[in-house]
């Protein structure tokens, strides 16, 4: 059997480099077998992630405006991913997503900060253009991966970014952002947040519906993670482009959570042509992981009341840390799969994707997707459920690139 089996790998293992050679069956071989075939995969193929918050966490290292350049290039022991990892997992195309937190709202600065996020992205290209570069298409990504290099093309989280200037939506697209995420944390003079209760315009705002039309006229790619159901639907209705969900995974596993999106989302997003990139959080992929973490916040919260002390306290910061790790709730790997599985089965192979959202979700990552080196264990969990390398190549690329490029085609590009 072992025999068999290893001259199966072999025939899968060449199906890359011929037409004919037959597909074999990848639910018949072992883990083993089936990973070494995702690299392979993984390797020979595109692989293009919604949304990872790099910027923001290089932003936080302290070295904004000094001139000195976060060291990406090599291994990092913090963070998601790096160059070197990225190489190791066969990432090629990671969207940096420019981050604007929810308080810069309040106090102003919010485009500031995008034009810095913007500024630090730029500098990891220049610094190292043998290894990096950016990417504002798909042919660009395409013509990248061919040379051997890592593209980075941007993405700005939370519309906030704009302020109250919709010429800003024009701006930021001539600064390579190829699609802007609504909202985040709150309400915004977009739209209303799915984290936030107030329901400030009962959906989209009048200008978040010129925003809208403004970025199908420039071909900018509408990002409805982070938005309340109704404020989608909004944007649906009106959107004369495919739109997607650039770091959402399936409500079905979190009933009540409104940041993923629902069995009806899913399928009105599909009816656009768009769709959904599935993020790897614990809390997003498992009801009973979202729980834990919701009773252990709680417990920690009576623990310093109880004991009259702020998480800022030395004695309190060594208590939650091991209180934390020895009730930490697990997920694996195989659970990002079976979200990838339901959109699949819901509404078909054409409208899923991977968007990580690698760096910002601290340590709440599945056991064996923990950062960017191991996106061969995604793939191979994908094998086992009986996934083909096309069904894959799908879901690595394939899909949000034919959405990329019919946006384009919408605003007449």
């Amino acid at each position: 059997m072992r025999k068999i089996l290893s001259l199966a790998l072999g025939a899968a293992m060449a199906f890359a480099c011929s037409e004919k050679a037959v597909e074999v069956d990848y639910t018949q071989l072992t883990d083993e077998e089936r990973l070494e075939i995702a690299k392979e995969i993984a390797k020979n193929t595109i692989i293009v992630d919604g949304h990872m918050d790099l910027p923001f966490r290089m932003y936080n290292q302290g070295n904004t405006m000094t001139g000195e350049v976060y060291d990406f290039i090599n291994r990092q022991e913090s963070g998601n991913i790096d160059y070197v990892r990225a190489m190791e997992g066969g990432m090629d195309a990671p969207f940096m997503a420019i981050y604007i937190p929810a308080g810069y709202q309040d106090r102003g600065g919010a485009k500031d900060l995008a034009d810095t996020l913007i500024m630090m992205v730029e500098r990891l290209a220049t610094t190292w253009p043998d290894k990096i570069a950016l990417a504002k298409s798909p042919e660009e990504i395409e013509a990248n991966f061919k040379k051997g290099l890592l593209s980075l093309p941007m993405g700005i989280e939370n519309a906030a970014a704009i302020e109250d200037d919709l010429s800003n939506v024009e701006y930021f697209y001539n600064k390579g952002i190829r699609y802007m995420t609504l909202t985040h944390g709150k309400d915004n003079l977009v739209g209303d947040s799915s984290y936030d209760d107030a329901e400030t315009h009962g959906g989209l705002s009048e200008f978040g519906k010129e925003v809208v039309a403004e970025m199908n006229r420039l071909g900018m790619i509408i990002d409805v993670s982070h938005i309340t159901d109704r404020t989608f639907f909004d944007v649906a209705e009106i959107s004369k482009a495919p739109i997607v969900a650039t770091h959402s995974s399936a409500r079905k596993f979190t009933p009540g959570f409104e940041r993923n999106v629902s069995d009806e989302v899913i399928q009105k997003i599909a009816e656009k042509d768009g769709m959904v990139m599935i993020t790897f959080g614990g809390s997003f992929l498992d009801q009973a992981y979202s729980e834990k973490n919701t009773a252990n916040r709680a417990h920690i919260a009576t623990w310093l009341e109880e004991n009259g002390l702020t998480r800022r306290d030395e004695a309190a910061q060594e208590y939650i840390n091991e209180y934390m790790e020895a009730n930490k709730p697990n997920v694996h790997v195989s659970k990002v799969a079976e979200h990838i599985d339901h959109v699949v089965k819901l509404v078909g192979i054409d409208h899923v994707g991977l968007g990580s959202d690698f760096d910002g979700v601290g340590d709440s990552l599945p056991e064996g997707l923990k950062d960017a080196s191991m996106y061969p264990n995604l793939i191979a969990e994908l094998l086992k459920l009986g996934y083909s390398r096309a069904d894959i190549e799908k879901i690595c690329y394939q899909n949000f690139f034919r959405v990329w490029k019919a946006v384009e085609a919408a605003a007449g590009k």
